[in-house]
């Protein structure tokens, strides 16, 4: 199936719902452009981390923002895998961004509005042609509210968590599921409640709760979604 313009489709919603893995396969569905806008937020907080510009208590501010500048952040596909993957300064940081440490600050990091702003700039340079999937937390609210479709993932707190302990896992990460769980509260409550760009459904998305979904249950909601969507336009 394949468009007949180049639109842009923002996912957004809660962390741990399978937003990427889902905007992923409806870019590739359509032939459109994947980005991955929290891997860029995950970007920025490996790079205070490795800059020792997080404790336990604080993040130095304004050390960063003075450095935002030095932070480049690109996506290359690997040819071997076929997924795309995210680069920091030049180096492949995919593994990297997606382990509990950067998942513990990346939300504190997101709440910085000068990190949102430079974020925002590059999603829709990014985005600019359309032809574009985006997921992340604002991206149907703040970064591009004239997309095409809008989709808010949600799944409840116990599957989210499920999904998200199984992922680890099986990359040797330890840790335990209450662990799991109590990253994903907090994150839930600092993405809801942050000053900037609050974790929020645009009021022209569509709701889609994945908690007993299959991925290709999903995506049959998604074509018969699409349809619509294209029907609206072309009327």
């Amino acid at each position: 199936m394949k468009s007949q313009a180049p639109f842009i489709i923002a996912v957004d919603g809660y962390s741990s719902c399978g937003k990427s893995t889902y905007a992923r396969l409806i870019a590739k569905e359509l032939n459109y452009v994947y980005i991955d806008s929290g891997a860029m937020y995950r970007a920025v907080a490996l790079y205070a981390i490795e800059k020792n510009l997080v404790s336990e208590k604080e993040i130095d501010i304004e050390t960063l923002k003075k450095s935002l500048d030095s932070i480049q952040i690109t996506f290359r596909l690997n040819q071997a895998s076929g997924l795309q993957e995210t680069w920091l300064n030049g180096v492949n940081v995919e593994e990297k961004i997606r382990g509990i440490e950067v998942s513990g600050v990346v939300s504190k990091i997101s709440k910085i509005r000068e990190v949102r702003e430079k974020m925002v700039a590059i999603q829709r340079t990014m985005g600019s042609n359309g032809g574009v999937v985006m997921d992340g937390r604002d991206i149907g609210s703040v970064v591009f509210p004239g997309a095409a479709l809008k989709i808010f993932m949600t799944a409840c707190t116990d599957v989210r968590a499920m999904r998200r302990y199984k992922e680890l896992k099986e990359k040797g990460i330890d840790i335990t599921i209450d662990e799991v769980k109590e990253n994903i509260r907090m994150r839930d409550h600092e993405d809801e409640n942050r000053k900037e760009s609050p974790l929020t459904r645009a009021h022209d998305a569509i709701i889609l709760d994945n908690s007993h979904m299959t991925v290709e249950q999903q995506m049959t909601w998604f074509r018969e979604t699409w349809k619509k969507i294209l029907k609206t336009h072309e009327d």
